[in-house]
């Protein structure tokens, strides 16, 4: 049975790190960073490319469930809303897999200071700060396996994911 790992988290919390982590750790595995299917300038969220991106991620999941050559499929993106991950598990071919859904999450400090070492670096804008704290609290609501990363390093994260 393969398994299929959802990982959603807030923006800057670790889960394209964590998700090629994985990849390494687990047999046979394929990545997919739900940003890779509408990474476009200007970047735009409409009604069109909202439908458009669950296409795409929908079609590359299932076509990696289908592929022999895989055990497991790793996939993450922001998944803040229950309806997401639901619309998504629906579109997918799930017969032969164990789906482990799980946000990571953390306090609010951490998140902070994850995020202002890559705006000063440079790898993303200062209006990432408020969009991303402000989805923080969403996670808590959701059906999903909460592993909190505020004190972990990618590496003990992903070991915790793989026991799951």
């Amino acid at each position: 049975m393969k398994k299929l790992y959802l990982i959603g988290g807030p923006m800057g919390i670790g889960k394209t790190t964590i998700g090629q982590l994985l990849k390494e750790k687990l047999n046979n595995a394929v990545f997919l960073d739900g940003d890779w299917c509408w990474d476009s300038s200007p970047f735009q969220v409409t009604e069109e490319t909202k439908a458009m991106v669950m296409d795409n991620i929908s079609y590359l999941l299932n076509n990696f469930i289908h592929c022999s050559a895989y055990e497991n499929v790793i996939f993450c993106w922001v998944m803040h809303e229950q309806t997401i991950i639901d619309d998504l598990l629906a579109r997918l071919d799930l017969q032969e897999c164990d789906v482990k859904v799980i946000s990571l999450v953390c306090t609010v400090e951490a998140l902070t200071r994850r995020l202002n070492k890559d705006i000063n670096a440079g790898i993303r804008k200062a209006d990432v700060l408020e969009r991303s704290l402000s989805r923080l609290p969403m996670y808590e609501t959701l059906n999903t396996i909460k592993i909190d990363v505020s004190y972990s390093t990618p590496g003990e994260v992903a070991d915790l994911i793989v026991l799951q």
